[in-house]
């Protein structure tokens, strides 16, 4: 795959869904290496509704549904209206116009000029004119120049798709952040009802002998700590609300709610394919490849700039002094001398080897990030796999085991109400490590381009403590 030939598979598809931005002509481009299958997902795909060349896409202000807003409603509104996409719309746009310009042919310049106005033999003087001379543009010029400017545009049009998987992260990232919150006051809530129960009970107990102050205080102290919890979570939702707002590009939004599950299975990564993948497709890295060519072409272009251009001119010549009709031809060119562009030359060579070591830092670069993404959520996932498979299930056969043996009168009540709690918070911790992973499986859906996303099948739902001691519900 050569870097010359890239950014308008990524163009098609952004172009068509970036507000504000005129998509041209699409450039013979092959599709870049497919996504490794184990991940969840896909690289956008050149299927997106096309817009003509020439023809503006507006900046759509979609209405926002009313009520809570799912993931994808979160994206649609993103992608059609973040003033991110319209400026980076309007680069492509810009370097597109660039290039038109860069391979235009210089106009031709026409000219009528009197000279030995008022002459004793004939006032009426020589004229010349009409006189046309057109430049003769040498050595390629044009069209070296052109062809850089093409891969300035290919450039732009690879930066306005990385800006939109980028934007796709953050709205994954912002989204679960706001679910994971939304989840744990909901938990809380609940574990704290349970509590607050207890305490009721266990006052009654108190009075009748039955239970130790000592126990009382304790869960008066465990309600006070779950309830400050609670109350400290749903202070943090506003703000992450207004911060998915301010992300999805609509800071105005008002916000109430997010819907969706943390609970569906995880996607998978393999590291190293991972990494191929995005040392070789990746916008950032493909512009930069891009960036090397663009950088020969100039180099080629500053060869051939002391090639002179040739000025070649034909005009009437009228003389009133002897009443003659004439003709007039010119050739003219520079000669180069003193000035044969050596300075820019040596200007050039040097940007090439600045572009090359360019595409080095920039893979260097995404490796790093995505090192320390599939490293946070590889812990993520870990810890939010044990929690499901080995903290739960102990923690709902504790209290299991607790209950059965209450029943039967083997165990004291505030026993199975501990073991209760005990798993109520398991489930909220295993909440939180959940949206710990999705918030880091956000990160690496941007830098693996992953277009469509949540594909895996549901989840076994861990247990969640509904149940009295009593078995009521």
């Amino acid at each position: 795959m050569t870097s010359s030939r890239t950014a308008r598979v990524f163009a098609t598809v952004i172009l068509a869904g970036a507000p504000g931005c005129v998509s041209g002509p699409p450039s013979h481009v092959p599709p870049p290496p497919a996504l490794p299958t184990a991940h969840v997902g896909r690289p956008a795909q050149p299927t997106d509704r096309v817009v003509p060349a020439g023809a503006m896409v507006p900046a759509v202000s979609p209405q926002a549904p009313s009520g809570p807003l799912s993931l994808d409603d979160l994206t649609r509104l993103a992608l059609s209206s973040h003033p991110r996409l319209a400026e980076a719309g309007f680069s492509v746009e810009a370097a597109r116009g660039r290039a038109i310009q860069a391979g235009l042919y210089p106009n031709p310049t026409l000219s009528v000029t009197g000279d030995e106005l008022g002459d004793v033999q004939g006032p009426g003087g020589i004229w010349t004119g009409p006189y046309a001379s057109q430049e003769i543009v040498t050595g390629g010029k044009l069209k070296l120049s052109r062809s850089a400017a093409e891969r300035e545009t290919d450039q732009a049009a690879l930066g306005l798709a990385g800006q939109r998987y980028t934007l796709l992260a953050a709205v994954r990232q912002a989204y679960f952040d706001a679910l994971a919150l939304q989840r744990r006051v909901e938990m809380l809530s609940d574990v704290l009802d349970l509590v607050d129960k207890a305490v009721e009970q266990t006052k009654t107990l108190v009075e009748a002998k039955q239970a130790a102050r000592l126990s009382l205080i304790q869960l008066q102290t465990e309600a006070a700590r779950l309830r400050a919890d609670r109350d400290a979570v749903k202070r943090e939702l506003p703000a992450a609300y207004q911060r998915l707002a301010a992300v999805v590009g609509s800071p105005a939004l008002a916000i109430t709610g997010v819907t969706g599950t943390l609970d569906v299975t995880l996607p998978e990564y393999d590291p190293a394919e991972a990494r191929r993948f995005i040392l070789e497709s990746h916008p950032e890295v493909r512009a930069a490849q891009a960036g090397i060519e663009r950088a020969r072409l100039l180099l080629r272009r500053a060869e051939a700039e002391p090639i002179p251009n040739v000025t070649v001119g034909a005009g009437y010549v009228r003389q009133n002094q002897n009443k003659s009709d004439d003709w007039a031809l010119g050739v003219s060119m520079p000669v180069p001398v003193w000035n044969r562009n050596q300075g820019n030359i040596i200007a050039a060579r040097a940007q090439v080897g600045e572009a090359v070591q360019q595409v080095g830092r920039v893979q260097a670069e995404l490796a790093e990030r995505l090192a320390t993404a599939l490293r946070d959520y590889a812990a993520a996932r870990e810890r939010s796999d044990q929690y499901r498979t080995k903290v739960l299930p102990l923690a709902k056969e504790a209290y299991d085991v607790s209950l059965a043996a209450y029943k039967g009168g083997q165990f004291e009540y505030l026993q199975v109400l501990q073991a209760q709690r005990a798993l109520a918070e398991a489930n909220i911790e295993y909440v939180r490590t959940l949206g710990e992973a999705w918030r880091a499986a956000g990160i690496l859906s941007g830098l693996l381009l992953e277009e469509a996303w949540l594909a895996g099948p549901a989840q076994v739902r861990p247990p969640e403590p509904r149940a009295r001691p009593d078995g009521r519900k």
